[in-house]
């Protein structure tokens, strides 16, 4: 039998990767949190109608609806803090239903405790709060075992992915969670090359939970990758402070336990406000800016007829690779794919149009795209080509922690940008300055930082080092 040449094992093992790709649950799940806050909001509303109508014969008597409405933001405040919306109950209607229960106790508590000092208790029929509290009280736990069997019925039961990684360690026998094998995918953590990242990074899109099982001596750089990817992540036991561990999780049933090392950078909220942040400004940027941009691409093609666009492999969220879009702004022949040279002053390369839009950013623009389509946000790290250098090395072999600058997503503008730390890359500090920037961004993210990035943005559109 021939023997696989190592270029054939590599596509074998990229289309390895790609069949071991899963779809997201969290849109899902996210639509399955809206349809239970909507569906509560109106067992809240019948049931204190019918409680009005068996006890006053009266349908949705004013009284009694006033209590629900005024019962109904109480609840979801509670709710939506002690876990009553969250994946754990999802996965157990027993758990959603004690904490839908609680908040709905809690509730009633508060609206009593108001309506004893504000003296307005006589005014409503105790009968009908609590038959209609009761009503409640049983629609939910009733919705909530519904919404189990469909999650039964439609997901297969599962409301999230989880992965195991198996690197030559104890063994890990988690139920309902994919298994592989490093090996098999040649997965070095210690490794510094951007293709392996890549296919780590494809491996691990859109799991929401990853434990690695490997010796004591790869802990280390297993938890670093873990960290760099953005994604919850836990190593098979290892003393906590050598790992830089966030928490400790026993599984009993199984007999181990993990050391959680990395839990991504943002939360389900945040990253759902980042993300209608970027859609809404990419939205209304691209509508305001059509007929710049179509003056600029008539621009580029009628000076030497070549493509308007330029697509460059850059690293994006997790360090995969994605397609990034700019304006061409250099001779066709003369074109660099993997960012080898960083352009100068006077760069032969670059056109006549092409230096008006590298000069003043307008030649990023395009990138308005990539932050619609998902690829990259309008704040975060700048992506960078794989080619790049400062002082002739490669950027990760300046730094180590330049992997985990790609736990976000990269950004059209951002921290780094608006200190003045653009341009080529030719001594380290150039990009050590950019990465202790975009460390610090991705540490202390918030809504109001990004907003406060893009007014400062404005500001450094065109600069002395834009060449």
């Amino acid at each position: 039998m021939n023997r696989a040449t190592p270029k054939l094992l590599n596509a074998i093992r990229h289309e390895s990767v790609e069949s071991r790709l899963v779809p997201s649950l969290e849109r899902r799940r996210l639509r399955a949190y809206a349809i239970m806050l909507l569906a509560d909001g109106a067992i809240f509303q019948f049931s204190f109608a019918l409680a009005a109508l068996i006890r006053e014969g009266v349908w949705a008597e004013s009284r009694a609806m006033i209590t629900a409405q005024v019962m109904l933001p109480l609840y979801f405040t509670i709710a939506l803090y002690n876990g009553a919306y969250g994946v754990r109950a999802l996965d157990s209607w027993t758990f959603a239903s004690r904490k839908a229960l609680i908040a709905l106790a809690i509730s009633a508590a508060l609206l009593n405790f108001v309506g004893f000092y504000t003296k307005s208790n006589d005014d409503f029929s105790r009968v009908v709060v609590t038959l209609g509290l009761t009503l409640t009280a049983l629609l939910l736990v009733s919705l909530r075992r519904v919404f189990a069997m469909v999650i039964a019925a439609r997901w297969g039961g599962r409301v999230t992915n989880r992965l195991v990684i198996d690197d030559g360690g104890p063994g890990f026998p988690f139920d309902g969670a994919e298994r592989i094998s490093a090996t098999y995918y040649s997965l070095d953590p210690s490794s510094h090359d951007p293709f392996m990242l890549d296919r780590l990074g494809k491996l691990l899109r859109n799991q929401d939970q990853v434990v690695v099982s490997c010796p004591r001596e790869r802990r280390d750089d297993w938890a670093f990758l873990l960290k760099s990817a953005g994604v919850y992540g836990e190593i098979v036991s290892e003393p906590a402070h050598s790992l830089g561990a966030v928490g400790v999780h026993r599984y009993d049933d199984l007999d181990r336990t993990t050391l959680v090392v990395s839990t991504g950078p943002l939360a389900l909220r945040a990253r759902i406000l980042k993300r209608l942040f970027d859609v809404t400004l990419a939205g209304g940027a691209l509508i305001a800016l059509s007929p710049l941009l179509l003056i600029v691409a008539l621009l580029i093609k009628l000076e030497d007829g070549g493509p308007v666009l330029f697509v460059q492999r850059r690293l994006g969220r997790g360090n995969q690779f994605f397609d990034m879009f700019k304006f061409r702004s250099m001779r066709v022949d003369k074109l660099d794919h993997d960012g080898n040279r960083s352009a100068a002053r006077e760069d032969d390369r670059v056109t006549r149009i092409g230096a008006f839009i590298r000069r003043t950013s307008i030649d990023e623009l395009p990138q308005i795209i990539n932050v619609l389509k998902g690829d990259m946000s309008i704040v975060g790290p700048r992506p960078h080509a794989l080619g790049s250098r400062a002082n002739n090395k490669y950027f990760w072999d300046i730094d180590r922690q330049y992997w985990q600058r790609h736990c976000l997503k990269p950004g059209l503008t951002g921290l780094a940008q608006v200190r003045g730390h653009r341009g080529a890359t030719e001594v380290e500090k150039d990009l050590t300055d950019r990465l202790q920037s975009d460390l610090e961004y991705i540490a202390g993210w918030s809504l109001q930082r990004d907003i406060a990035i893009v007014l400062r943005t404005a500001r450094v559109l065109t600069h002395s080092n834009a060449f």
